[in-house]
């Protein structure tokens, strides 16, 4: 006679499935972290390069003058800054409050790459600075040229932007800080400590050793 077991045989296409969303989500939480910290580093040391480079009339000659990102705008540093912290944000808040940061991520690289992109051309701050080396209000500067950094500059904002693209997508499924001490957002139960088993009852001690327990040890 055959006998059918009772006992659940375990499904491992359950466990295999959900494997590769496990390791979705570590590749987009690593390629966020990775893409965000680099953009706003790279915005912030870019902001502080030369941008552009003129010469002002003064007297019968000529003055080299040169304007960094920070004289032209400060504003693609300062959203790499909100960036930032934007970027740690993420993983302090969960739900709806992680979209709103999610969203507020990817508009600061958006607003730091567009910025930087207009700066490029931009010569208000050359011509300032012409003014006040020849002391003539209507002064401004000649053979203007500009550097690669502007550009480089909105390069950096477009990879924050991919890091808050990224954590719209994705972001639902990213740990937050609590996850290592909570799983579902509530405490954890404190565990009973057992009592020692009553060596006068034999029953206490075959279930003390099915626990894998050392009964004649003192609790």
């Amino acid at each position: 006679m055959e006998y059918v077991s009772a006992v659940p045989v375990p499904q491992p296409r359950a466990r295999a499935a959900s494997a590769p969303d496990s390791a979705g989500s570590r590749r987009s939480l690593a390629a966020g972290l990775l893409l965000g910290a680099a953009g706003a580093t790279v915005v912030l040391l870019a902001s502080g390069q030369t941008w552009a480079e003129g010469k002002a009339s003064v007297g019968g000659g000529t003055l080299p003058l040169t304007a960094d990102g920070q004289d032209v705008t400060g504003v693609p540093a300062a959203l790499a800054v909100v960036g930032l912290a934007a970027l740690v944000a993420v993983f302090a808040v969960r739900g709806a409050g992680r979209l709103v940061v999610a969203a507020l991520l990817a508009l600061s690289g958006l607003g730091a790459g567009f910025s930087a992109y207009t700066g490029a051309s931009d010569s208000a701050a050359l011509d300032e600075q012409a003014a006040q080396t020849t002391g003539n209000t209507a002064a401004t500067v000649g053979a203007l040229s500009h550097t690669a950094w502007p550009y480089i500059t909105a390069a950096g904002g477009l990879l924050i932007l991919l890091a808050g693209l990224l954590a719209l997508r994705y972001g639902s499924r990213w740990p937050a800080m609590s996850g290592r001490y909570e799983r579902d957002g509530t405490p954890r139960p404190r565990k009973v400590p057992r009592t020692a088993p009553d060596p006068e009852r034999p029953e206490e001690l075959w279930k003390a050793l099915d626990r894998g327990e050392d009964p004649t040890r003192e609790a």
